[in-house]
């Protein structure tokens, strides 16, 4: 391919995951119980809590850090952490929103080229 001939790439984003604090401990079973769209996994101490709007599955462990995952955009995650957070303090938790930040972001495009990875890993071995 010649430099002169740039093609534009649709990057297309399918995931952003983010984490926050609550900065309060969290009664897992209360939450299961009581909460809507749960599922509690006791034996691995945590709940995942899926809201429909915007699309997010949140993980929550009784420390306060919750993970959400699903979202399509940067402010799709904040909004729909801090839905999640709400629906917690309305739930009778001293929820404060902390510490928030986007920790992954999956993106897909397709490429105007073949790639042999392969090749490719030979060619890029400290980086790939």
């Amino acid at each position: 391919m010649d430099a002169d001939s740039d093609v534009a790439l649709d990057i297309l984003i399918t995931n952003v995951v983010c984490v926050f604090r609550t900065r309060c401990h969290l009664n897992l079973r209360k939450i299961a119980l009581e909460g809507a769209n749960v599922i509690y996994k006791r034996d691995v101490g945590k709940v995942l809590m899926k809201l429909r709007k915007p699309r997010i599955t949140a993980t929550i462990w009784s420390s306060g850090k919750i993970i959400c995952t699903g979202a399509t955009s940067e402010e799709e995650a904040k909004f729909g952490a801090r839905r999640l957070a709400r629906s917690l303090q309305k739930l009778g938790f001293q929820v404060i929103f902390t510490d928030f930040k986007v920790v992954n972001v999956l993106a897909v495009c397709n490429m105007p080229f073949e790639i042999r990875l392969p090749e490719f890993t030979k060619n890029n071995r400290p980086h790939a």
